[in-house]
């Protein structure tokens, strides 16, 4: 058994980097201070850096990203030192990042006790993405991550809608895939949620998601944001009925919480052998069809 920790995380204003640093910082002891071994934080959680923005800057959809490149070092350190500290495996949601080649891809880093595990980037963009933010798709696929929780893997946001990606996660041996959020509005994070929820029932893994909450008009980004942090799994033998283990009670809130849950991954494991049905088992007939 194992606590998972995710975050229904809103968007504040925050002007200056020790103000963040305490912020971050108090984020991390609250969800460790009730036993969580996994943190796990929402897409785009790295753009609240662009609070420390001038107005003008923070204000504008393409200076915002361009003007947190110089912060996300920084902030990469402080989460890999939170990692260390607290001996957990900390996803802190992800963030646009400039890469060599000039395009800018949304990136999810994983942490552990002994520091960086790796990344994972968004697979498909979404319409506000390409045709309005300029990011473009990650080009080094999906990877699955060892770790002494489980293996895992990581979904952003509308990459949970395609099952493709799901599957591959699933050849890769994934035990609980993570799935950080970002959208706007009801309509988008009952995609997500109906998306992971899928896969989860596909795949006969766990999903845990975590997304944005709260109204922020200083973001052109993430002005309105909506969901519910959740844990899914399999409906079967010994899991909930509804595939629902635990989600936050509103997709509407103004304040940042935790959600902690439990899980046994063994047990959500076991049943892809001897569940009621074997639908990660019985994925290729469909193609013979």
């Amino acid at each position: 058994m194992i606590k998972l920790a995710a975050c229904q995380y809103a968007i504040e204003l925050i002007e200056g980097w020790d103000d963040y640093l305490r912020h971050l910082t108090r984020l991390v002891e609250e969800a460790t201070a009730q036993g969580a071994e996994l943190l796990l934080m929402p897409e785009y959680a790295g753009l609240v850096l662009a609070g420390q923005l001038d107005a003008a800057t923070r204000s504008d959809l393409h200076g915002s990203i361009a003007g947190i490149q110089p912060l996300i070092p920084r902030w990469l350190e402080l989460c890999e030192a939170l990692a260390r500290k607290h001996r957990i495996v900390f996803q802190p949601g992800s963030a646009p990042v400039l890469d060599p080649d000039g395009q800018y891809r949304n990136r999810a880093w994983l942490f552990g006790p002994n520091g960086l595990i790796g990344h994972q980037d968004k697979q498909i963009m979404t319409r506000f993405e390409r045709e309005q933010w300029g990011i473009a798709a990650g080009i080094d696929g999906l990877k699955a991550f060892e770790t002494d929780l489980g293996t895992l893997g990581i979904l952003i946001c509308y990459d949970n809608e395609f099952p493709m990606l799901g599957r591959k996660l699933a050849d890769l041996g994934v035990d609980l895939v993570l799935a950080p959020s970002c959208t706007d509005t009801l309509a988008g994070s009952y995609r997500v949620r109906i998306g992971a929820q899928a896969r989860a029932l596909e795949n006969q893994y766990a999903v845990l998601s975590s997304p944005t909450a709260g109204t922020a008009p200083w973001s052109p980004a993430m002005d309105e944001n909506r969901g519910r942090a959740a844990l899914y799994v399999p409906s079967d033998y010994g899991m909930p009925p509804s595939g629902i283990v635990a989600e936050s009670p509103s997709d509407t809130v103004e304040q940042t919480s935790w959600l902690i849950v439990e899980v046994d991954l063994a047990d959500v494991a076991r049943l892809r052998t001897e569940g009621q049905v074997a639908t990660r088992r019985d994925w290729p007939e469909q193609f013979a069809r």
